[in-house]
């Protein structure tokens, strides 16, 4: 097993023949890790634990289990999109648990945004625990952790894609990319054949649209939560301004004010469109979306999502604003 930290002679992977070469290497370090036994993941869709799956599927095939769990906050079409490729397209030994109606129960009426990150991460561990539980011959537990994981926790960081599985159940890890930088596990996920848009998905947090559906989660709010953040990750697709902007997302507070559909005063919720880049995550600077862009959003999530009425634009760069409303 190799150790935490990444030789000075290591070339930063920036080609397919450097991440052929680094998948061949990795791939013969996993079987002889494994040999025959069983690997867990939880595989939630993000980059890193994408990547790491079809690292994994290419080493040891079906004795990969890869369990997905649907807490009912993903953003639109993720869990298909890992279903379709993972469970689909790469045929892999993969659990699909839908747990949405058990995670929502759950947060009905908490508002406190640490309160309902806590309520989020706890309940994970358990969905993941109980999938665990039912599988025999597990010997393994798949992570994906990367390089600036281990750089910022000072080398430990356990259990980094799942927060924490009970303490009578301890695997070994295996954790193919833990030397690797973000962008070099972009360029090893497109060398594995993976889709660009999954390879190149936007950092999003643990909580899901747990942190951005503001104060208590309702589920007419998520749902307009979800459809806006459609909208507005398509139309920046369409203008080209989806891989130039770090991060880019809707959030929606628990606020109504006044509007008129159909020559009627209704009430509906704001829509909260929040666009930056950051080299770091530790300060964000406010991306320029021209006004045209704008208009056009804003048209589409007023006329297409229900109970939505306005559309407003943070400006905020960070300090002094975080990235994440909550």
């Amino acid at each position: 097993m190799q150790n935490n930290k990444r030789p000075d002679s290591m070339k930063r992977i920036t080609n397919f023949e450097l991440a052929n070469a680094f998948i061949d290497e990795q791939v013969a370090i996993v079987r002889e890790q494994v040999g025959d036994k069983k690997v867990l993941l939880a595989l939630s869709g993000g980059v890193d634990s994408s990547v790491v799956a079809a690292l994994l599927i290419k080493a040891i095939g079906k004795q990969l289990v890869c369990v997905h769990v649907n807490h009912g906050l993903m953003r639109k079409g993720e869990s298909e999109q890992v279903i379709e490729v993972f469970g689909k397209e790469l045929d892999t030994n993969l659990i699909y648990i839908d747990a949405t109606d058990r995670f929502l129960g759950l947060l009905e009426g908490v508002s406190a945004p640490e309160q309902k990150r806590k309520i989020i991460g706890n309940e994970f561990i358990n969905v993941f625990d109980e999938e665990a539980r039912k599988l025999e011959g597990i010997s393994f537990l798949a992570q994906g952790t990367i390089y600036p994981d281990i750089i910022e926790s000072d080398g430990v960081k356990a259990h980094h894609n799942v927060g924490g599985l009970p303490e009578d159940m301890q695997f070994e890890l295996v954790e193919p990319i833990k030397l690797l930088y973000k962008d070099e596990v972009r360029v090893v996920g497109e060398a594995l054949g993976l889709p660009h848009a999954m390879v190149y998905r936007q950092p999003f947090p643990g909580p899901g649209l747990g942190v951005r559906c503001l104060g208590a989660i309702t589920r007419d709010r998520l749902h307009a939560l979800r459809e806006a953040d459609a909208i507005l990750r398509e139309e920046f697709d369409n203008c080209g301004l989806a891989e130039k902007v770090w991060q880019y997302f809707i959030a929606i507070p628990d606020v109504k004010s006044v509007g008129v559909r159909d020559s009627k005063r209704y009430e509906g919720w704001p829509a909260i469109i929040r666009a930056v880049n950051t080299t770091d995550a530790m300060s964000a600077t406010i991306e320029e979306i021209p006004y045209a862009v704008l208009h056009k959003i804003t048209a589409r999530i007023t006329a297409e999502v229900d109970g939505i009425n306005r559309v407003l634009y943070d400006l905020t760069p960070k300090p002094v604003g975080t990235i994440e409303w909550e």
